[in-house]
């Protein structure tokens, strides 16, 4: 019998390991008895008939779970019988998933009437055998092809996991053996699974995997396409993806060691949670469901593990870069130091967390919230004596500031050598001023002359080289850029020749940040100015190009040594305007960094650039930020008064119209996260650790950021590249792109005759009006079929390395410069949608498809801001912040679009319509109108209930539609076809009319 490679093929093989039931064969259900020694980890194999979809529960496991653990209740509840008495529990069970989450349901069980229900035992402490008897009779089940839907009955989901009935996880798979990758597996819980049915609504799962034998992705919101799947993989090479698996497939870690019954306890114990914060823009308390990645995991078990080995008065380094998501690893990882124990008893009396960012502090306090009482645990140590207080309080978790810490750390050596301490250094992300480094210089050395350019991390080095090595005391340094000096005061020492060598104890690096898309890779766009200008040069000289600005104030600026600030000033807000703004980058949300050497300087920028946007009628305006108070013009000044708002504010303002640009004197150059940055000006002289943490301010992730840019008029890239070595290696493309060489690169691809002009320009066409994947693989795939069958490998290794080459430069040239050349602008497209369809050559890893895969629908908007813009060869104009954008305020969440047109927008663009615009109007005014002016709604309406008024709005708008039916024929034959199209339909159009007031019928 053949090996089946199909998707099924996999869902067979994890439910195996899993469960040890076998399939019988190949696609014909499985085997009733699990094969002995073959199950993994007790998985029981779950009954598709059992599951429940209206109250998305598997009633058999849940009946037989309270049975064994709860015996009184199963008659109380009356879980054996379809009666009011279990439906009524079933709700009540139901709705409290709803409003609290599976999460907290299954450690705190939940009340009904008189009786408390437990739904899960957790981790059994060792030596107690009454809780590890208890912990054993959870029931862990696995369910293949889920059909979860009430209304479209055939939908399945390819495995769900349940814990006691209740389900916790689900799975899509793909096997890159039948041409899918996890990144289908992303498309499919994006367009197919309606985030509105009940098993996808918030809380109800803690995580949704999409899986193939290479990757791993999860997301634990789904909200059709905004749905942000993260990876959940390895890493490999200090780069994405898995390493190759000598014992089975890539991704087999997920459900032998991650997803066991122990590990998924672990998870739901100390990890998985649901924070909710108040979001001061729109005045709402904010959800978010935490679930660790890989590697979050792993440091933190890691940690734990060599602690309760090693006891207290060990040091260690952990270097995760930026985009790590560093706050919740600390905060989880103080949480568990609290409870570590091992055969000695307690390892650490108390947790030590030294840090200056209020978000990690806020980060501990919602993961202690889950746990325990925050008063009661956690403390904040301003001043000494502190320490002793809450030690004697029994507060387990102190949170200090680096200021603090030296006192901190007298206290233990001199008053605690009784206790053990656990100290965990958050040093990397301060962005705080001067006068917290004198203080902290003072405190050390007795002098207030600190050094400018000393970093957080000096400060914590200093502080250790000046005390002894406390041996009741262990150390935990976070950092994403660690100096030499950190590394031996922190590292591992390892031997290498005869140097004695160190090394983080656990790192999660800048390459493989940058390759999952957590971070951008900075220096793919970083051009020193003169680069800059001779790439403009090159392309005005060139007839090929259309350029369409001319560039006398670039020129002047290089060839007449013009340097004046007013000059750069503008050079920076028509660059902004014109090669940001116009591209509708980041969406149309894009902001702007001007990196200034000083105070006075960053002043005078504030001024020109102000008085510029006024000149140039642009509704965009700056922000200044610098510590302190300074004289500039003959009286004081601070940020707030040239700003007009509190300094509190910036953070928040740079985030909202009309402020685009932030002009910044030594503050928010490190630590500063803001997704929307995406253009660098810098005006200052940047080396080592300093230009490494400055320019990384733009790498923050945004779905809708596939680029950034840095234009910098003092330094150059050999002093940029230097800094960034020791972290990542990567190419600074504007040293070594010629756009003349995309003249040869596309003349070699035109040569192997892989496409043809006109499918690249029906693919564009195509694709830039919305068309869904159906309609463009097609094209695809026919090219696709000539490079397997005309091309032999080295071949095709060529066109592969080649398209990718034109498209990676091509994407660097017109981010960068003010030129258009349409026939370039199509292949780019076409490429970018073709290269991660090409098979991949023997050497190249499978698994890095997704890498070269591109968010299709936010790409498509940005390209389509291209076009615009190549049809009009004039300056160009910023108009306000458009009411038609992208992004909307839909009950406050800030929509641009008004909610019928977004939502159609969003959902059904894609589809071909032969008078798009005629639908839309149909649907916005024409519809609503007709079914509104309908006199049995209008009754309904006025004197019955909504469910009565829904029942009319239904008729009414099923007669609208058969009205339309001769004259648009295909709205009809959408609504008629398509239950998706449908139920959008109806719901959108009932909102937008059962509060309107009636009217005539027209």
């Amino acid at each position: 019998m053949k090996t089946d490679t199909s998707e099924k093929g996999l869902e067979a093989l994890i439910v195996a390991d899993m469960t040890g039931h076998v399939a019988v064969t190949a696609g014909v259900g499985f085997s009733e008895e699990p094969e002995p020694f073959v199950g993994l980890h007790n998985w029981l194999l779950g009954d598709p008939k059992a599951y429940d979809r209206a109250w998305t529960v598997d009633l058999v496991h849940l009946r037989a779970f309270v049975a064994a653990t709860q015996p009184p209740l199963l008659a109380a509840f009356d879980l054996d019988h379809d009666s009011p008495k279990r439906q009524k529990f079933l709700a009540r069970l139901q709705g409290e998933i709803g409003k609290r989450g599976v999460i907290d349901v299954l450690r705190h069980g939940i009340k009904h009437g008189q009786h408390d229900l437990d739904l899960f035992y957790g981790t059994p402490s060792p030596g107690n055998p009454k809780a590890a008897e208890r912990f054993a009779l959870n029931r862990f089940s696995v369910t293949r092809q889920l059909r979860y839907s009430r209304d479209d009955t055939a939908r399945a989901l390819d495995l769900a996991l349940f814990i006691n009935g209740l389900p916790v996880a689900t799975f899509e798979l793909k096997n890159s053996l039948t041409k899918q990758t996890v990144e289908d597996a992303v498309e499919q819980y994006k367009r197919d699974r309606d985030p509105r049915e009940k098993l996808f609504e918030f809380g109800r799962c803690m995580v949704h995997f999409a899986v193939d034998d290479a990757q791993a992705m999860f997301c634990t919101h789904l909200k059709g396409k905004a749905s942000w799947f993260l990876p959940f993989n390895k890493g490999y090479n200090d780069g994405a993806g898995n390493p190759p698996n000598p014992g089975g497939l890539k991704t087999d870690y997920l459900w032998k060691d991650i997803l066991t019954p122990l590990g998924l306890t672990d998870i739901i114990e100390n990890y998985a949670q649901i924070v909710e914060r108040r979001d001061p823009k729109i005045g709402k308390v904010k959800r978010d469901q935490l679930f660790p990645r890989f590697h979050q995991l792993d440091v933190v078990r890691k940690l734990l593990a060599d602690a309760q080995a090693m006891g207290a008065g060990r040091r260690v380094l952990i270097q995760h870069s930026a985009g790590s998501g560093k706050s919740n690893s600390i905060a989880w990882l103080a949480h568990q130091l609290v409870r570590l124990a091992n055969n000695a008893g307690q390892v650490f009396d108390s947790v030590i967390v030294v840090t200056d960012r209020r978000i990690l502090d806020q980060q501990i306090r919602d993961t202690i919230k889950q746990f325990a009482q925050v008063g009661a645990t956690v403390g904040h140590a301003e001043r000494s004596g502190d320490l002793r207080r809450f030690i004697a309080d029994g507060k387990k978790i102190i949170i200090t500031t680096v200021q603090k810490f030296p006192f901190i750390l007298d206290d233990i050596g001199a008053l605690h050598r009784d206790r053990r301490f656990a100290i965990i250094i958050d040093e990397a992300h301060s962005s705080q001023g001067g006068k917290a480094a004198a203080a902290l210089n003072a405190a050390l050395t007795g002098s207030d002359d600190g050094d400018e350019d000393e970093t957080i991390e000096d400060k914590i080095n200093a502080i250790m080289e000046s005390r002894k090595m406390l041996p009741n005391a262990s150390y935990f340094a976070f950092t994403a850029t660690p100096k030499n000096k950190t590394l031996e005061v922190f590292g591992e020492a390892f031997p290498e020749g005869d140097v004695v060598k160190h090394r983080p104890f656990h790192s999660y690096t800048m390459k493989q940040a940058i390759q999952e898309r957590f971070i951008l890779d900075v220096l793919r766009y970083y051009t020193p100015v003169n680069s800059y200008y001779r790439l403009v040069k090159t392309v005005e000289a060139d007839p090929e190009f259309d350029t369409k600005r001319a560039t006398k104030k670039l020129r002047r600026y290089v060839e007449s040594n013009d340097h004046a600030i007013r000059l750069k000033a503008e050079i920076m807000v028509d660059h902004f305007h014109e090669q940001v703004l116009a591209l509708n980058k980041i969406g149309g949300q894009a902001r702007a960094m001007v990196v200034t050497s000083g105070i006075e300087r960053a002043i005078q920028y504030f001024q020109a650039v102000s008085a510029y946007l006024i000149e140039r009628k642009s509704p965009y305006r700056a922000i200044v930020a610098f510590s302190g108070e300074h004289e500039f013009g003959g009286s004081k000044v601070t940020e707030a008064s040239l700003n007009g708002f509190p300094s509190k504010d910036i953070v928040d303002q740079i985030e909202k119209d009309p402020y685009r640009f932030l002009i910044c004197a030594d503050k928010f150059q490190t630590g500063y996260d803001q997704p929307l940055l995406h253009t660098m000006y810098v005006d200052k002289a940047l080396a080592g650790i300093k230009a490494v943490q400055t320019l990384s301010r733009l790498n923050r992730a945004h779905p809708q950021k596939h680029d950034a840019f840095v234009l910098d008029f003092m330094n150059d890239s050999e002093t940029i590249r230097a800094s960034f070595e020791t972290f990542y290696r990567t190419t600074i493309l504007s040293d070594e792109t010629d756009p003349n060489r995309l003249h040869d690169l596309k003349a070699v691809l035109d040569g192997h005759q892989i496409y043809q002009t006109s499918q690249i320009d029906q693919l564009v066409e195509l694709y830039l009006g919305g068309a869904d994947r159906d309609r463009l693989d097609p094209i695809l795939d026919a090219c696709v079929a000539v490079y397997n069958s005309d091309l032999d490998e080295d071949g095709q290794v060529d066109f592969k390395g080649k398209a990718k080459a034109f498209a990676r430069t091509y994407a660097f040239i017109s981010a960068v410069l003010p030129f258009t050349n349409a026939d370039w602008e199509r292949l780019s497209i076409f490429l970018n949608l073709l290269v991660p369809k090409l098979p991949a050559p023997r050497e190249e890893d499978l698994s890095k498809g997704i890498l070269d895969a591109i968010d299709m629908d936010s790409y498509r908007v940005e390209k389509q801001a291209v076009q615009r813009v190549q049809l009009t060869d004039q300056d160009v104009e910023i108009d306000p912040v458009p009411t038609d954008g992208a992004g909307h305020k839909a009950d406050s969440e800030l929509d641009r679009l008004s909610n019928i047109i977004r939502g159609f927008n969003d959902l059904f663009g894609n589809i071909t319509w032969e008078d798009g615009d005629r639908i839309r109007q149909l649907i916005a005014t024409e519809i609503p109108n007709k079914v509104a002016a309908n006199a049995a709604y209008q009754n309904a309406k006025q004197n019955s209930d909504k469910q009565n008024a829904r029942i009319e709005h239904d008729k009414a708008l099923g007669s609208v539609i058969i009205g339309l039916m001769k004259d648009d024929t295909e709205l009809f034959k959408q609504f008629s076809d398509d239950p998706e199209f449908k139920r959008w339909l109806a719901d959108t159009i009932f909102s937008a009319t059962y509060d309107r007031p009636g009217s005539a019928a027209p």
